[in-house]
Formats: structure tokens, C-alpha cells, sequence
């Protein structure tokens, strides 16, 4: 099929290489000239594990380019995904959607034949409705270009497996042509056996925002759990693995540690929260609110802790930061909660320097007040207190005793609880673990 991604970001890059690798003809098109030359040629514009391999070889088998054009996506297309952003809106909790608006406006008055156009962002209840609205007005060709969902549910560092590999798939669609559409383009998908959810484009819609709410939901519960473990000597990490092993639980994303960030979770939760109040029913998503909360103070919880273990004073304190991006396997730092607390600490007088394998570049463009390097025995050199942010796994695999040579004090604060720190604290660390006990 001749399918074109519209927005090439993190989701829609890895989308158009994914449709590629299926066997379609792709164009992937963005507002950003210098994006669009550095994925022709091959070069990925963000961390992700698979995807330069995934983007070179589909360029080389011819099935894959990129432009800068709309006019070139209506005339190349016949079915197009938008990927664009849906930020939280300036001086407001709500999703802006005037990129997901640009689309329509630029690509609708230049479809001159039937088109399915089928949105994968995240965006509030209602969106397919209002766009149908805007489409039928736009299109030279009215109703033969029609509307459909089909949102994306990739986890950064995971996203090429969860492209062409994923745990199901979900469509939102008004007509059974549209339907019949989407099962062709992931046709190679579903015969491996792949559940298939067709529903209505409003179920659709809600569908990736109630499941990062219960996410969301999930990762503050045990870190409120883990606030109650601190304050009576109680152990987060074996209460969180007998609640895991509850079938109706589960152990994923039951993780005490620092809260979840990123560009999805808390800006969708909030944007649910603001979709709620415009209908009219905001009492049935205040939880939410304490979600939210609870996951923003997780960041000045461990920035206390980082104060107490220095005796009550961060002033002039040289503190090692171990992570920049907001989880492993990605160089993202949108909402980073490590880049948080490295920027609280050095605001409250500490003399910070942040070691990321990945996301160092990224990290200083938004935070460019910091001190970062890439070579991880400069972050230890002096270091009077080190502090453990993203759960990279190179940080479990250090060599204590050199580490122990570079630093001014052994002692560590492991925000993730994701370090063995019986190890640690053999090798001569003072070790603090949020949730965790004292020893």
C-alpha cells in the first residue's frame, strides 16, 4: 500500500520504518527541513535501539523517503497517519492540537481521491469527531476521505519491537471499508496472531489515555506505599514483589523509585483530567490529580533525602548524578524526573555533574545550566554524595572498588532501587534506597 506518516518524530519515524519493514510504500513527511535530510540520509534523530538498522534498510530497498511537502503526501497516499505532537497546551493542562489541525488544514484541500486518514497521537476524546467536521469542509472530494483512530501504545527504547511486534492493535472507524483498510495495512501483523480491537473512533480515543492513567495510577500507588515504608522502617521492595505476585496485580510498573516522565504519561493525565472538566464530569478523574501529585513529589523527596545524607546542607556539596533521560534505552528528557532533582540540587548549592550514556546533548539543550559529561569516572571525581536517577543498566555493572579511589565519600543515594545494594554497602558504600530501610 502507499502510505504516508505525517510528523516524524519519535512516534512517527519509527512508525514510517515499521510500515516500511511491513512492506508498504512510505513517505514520511515533517515541517522540519533539517529532520527530513538527516532521516534521508539514513540518520536517526533520536536514540532507539533497532531503529538506524530498521530506517538505513528500508531506505536501501526503496520503500522508505522523506519530504518536506503535504501536496506530495496527498498525491502519494491513500491512507495517511498523523504523528504529529499534541503538547500540553501553554498556561493550560489541556492537549494543544494545532499540529494535529495543521494536518488537516494542509494535507485535506489536496486529496483529490478516496483517503483514509487514521490519527495515532494522543489526543482528547472527541478529536475524530471535530476533524471529520473540519475534513468534510476541507476535502474537494467530501466524504470519500474519511477519519479513523488507531492509537499507538510504543515504549521508547522498545519501539520497533512494539511497532512490528505489537500486543495488540486497536482501530476506530465509522465505516467497514475503513476497517477493511487498516486490516490490510497490518495484515502481516495480525496473521502472527496479533488481537485486533475494532471499535468506535471515540473508544479509540480513550483507549491510550485510560491506559496511561492506570499506569500512571500503578507507579504512584507503590511510591505512596514506599512513603509509609520509609516512615515505619518497613522494606518497599519485597512488599511490592508479594503484591506483584497477586495475578489481579501484577508486578509491572509496581517499581518504587523516583515516578514515571516523559512526553506521554504526565501530560496525558493532566490533559484527560482537562478533557474531563469540559465534559462536565472532572469527579470521576480527581484521583488523577493525587497521581499527578504524588509523582511530582517524589522528586523533592529525593532531593531531602540527598540533603539529610550530606548532613542538612546541599550548599557547595560536589554531588555525582548518575542519569539524564527520563528512563533507559533513550536519550528523551522531556520531563525528565532525574533532570528535575539534578537541577534542584544544584539550585539549593550543590556543585552537580550528570553522567547520561545517551542523552547528554539533549539534557544540556534544556538544562544547559548544568555540568554533564560522558565518561562516568569524571562524574564520581570528587564526589561527596552520588545519587542514582535512570536505571541505565551500566550502572549496575560498575567497578566499586576503582569508583571508590574517585570519590570523597563512598555514599550513594539510589533513587531507582533498581542497584543491588548489598553490594554496594560490601564494597564500603553508605547506601540510602527510597522506601528501604536504613542500615
Amino acid at each position: 500500500m502507499r502510505i504516508t506518516v505525517i510528523g516524524t518524530g519519535y512516534l512517527g519515524a519509527v512508525h514510517a520504518a515499521g510500515m516500511a519493514e511491513l512492506g508498504h510504500d512510505v513517505l514520511g513527511v515533517d515541517v522540519d527541513a533539517d529532520k527530513i535530510e538527516s532521516l534521508s540520509r539514513g540518520h536517526a534523530p533520536f536514540f532507539e535501539p533497532g531503529f538506524p538498522e530498521l530506517l538505513r534498510n528500508n531506505i536501501a530497498a526503496g520503500r522508505l523517503k522523506f519530504s518536506t511537502s503535504l501536496k506530495e503526501a496527498a498525491e502519494f497516499g491513500d491512507v495517511h497517519f498523523i504523528c504529529v505532537g499534541t503538547p500540553q497546551r501553554p498556561g493550560s493542562t489541556a492537549a494543544d492540537m494545532k499540529y494535529v489541525d495543521a494536518v488537516i488544514e494542509g494535507l485535506v484541500p489536496n486529496l483529490n481521491r478516496a483517503s483514509l486518514i487514521v490519527g495515532k497521537s494522543t489526543v482528547p476524546v472527541g478529536t475524530a469527531a471535530r476533524l471529520s467536521t473540519m475534513v468534510a469542509g476541507l476535502a474537494p472530494v467530501g466524504a470519500k476521505v474519511e477519519v479513523a483512530w488507531n492509537p499507538e501504545f510504543l515504549r521508547e527504547g522498545f519501539a520497533v519491537n512494539d511497532t512490528l511486534h505489537p500486543d495488540r492493535l486497536v482501530v476506530g472507524v465509522t465505516s467497514a471499508e475503513a476497517d477493511d483498510t487498516l486490516r490490510e495495512v497490518y495484515r502481516t501483523i495480525l496473521e502472527a496472531g496479533t488481537p485486533y480491537i475494532s471499535t468506535d473512533v471515540a473508544t479509540a480515543e480513550l483507549v491510550k489515555v485510560s491506559a496511561n492513567a492506570f499506569l500512571a495510577t500503578k507507579i504512584s500507588f507503590i511510591n505512596a506505599i514506599s512513603e509509609i515504608c520509609e516512615a515505619v522502617g518497613a522494606d518497599i521492595m519485597p512488599l511490592a514483589a508479594a503484591l506483584g505476585h497477586d495475578a489481579r496485580i501484577g508486578n509491572r510498573f509496581l517499581s518504587p523509585g523516583l515516578g514515571f516522565g516523559g512526553g506521554c504519561l504526565p501530560k496525558d493525565i493532566r490533559a484527560f483530567l482537562a478533557r474531563a472538566e469540559e465534559l462536565g464530569i472532572e469527579e470521576s478523574l480527581t484521583f488523577l490529580r493525587n497521581v499527578d501529585s504524588i509523582n511530582v513529589n517524589r522528586r523533592q523527596r529525593a532531593v531531602n533525602l540527598a540533603r539529610d545524607m550530606l548532613g542538612g546542607s546541599l550548599e557547595n556539596k560536589r554531588i555525582a548524578v548518575l542519569g539524564a533521560a527520563f528512563k533507559p534505552n533513550s536519550d528523551d528528557v522531556r520531563d525528565s524526573p532525574a533532570l528535575c532533582v539534578a537541577n534542584a540540587l544544584q539550585s539549593q548549592g550543590a556543585n552537580v555533574r550528570v553522567h547520561d550514556p545517551e542523552a547528554v546533548e539533549n539534557a544540556r539543550a534544556s538544562y544547559p545550566g548544568l555540568n554533564y559529561t560522558t565518561e562516568v569516572d569524571k562524574a564520581f571525581e570528587g564526589a561527596q554524595l552520588t545519587v542514582h536517577l535512570t536505571e541505565w543498566q551500566e550502572y549496575r555493572q560498575l567497578d566499586l572498588a576503582h569508583l571508590s579511589t574517585l570519590v570523597t565519600s563512598p555514599c550513594i543515594l539510589d533513587a531507582r532501587n533498581t542497584l543491588d545494594i548489598d553490594h554496594w554497602r560490601a564494597a564500603g558504600w553508605t547506601v540510602r534506597a527510597m522506601g528501604r530501610p536504613t542500615r
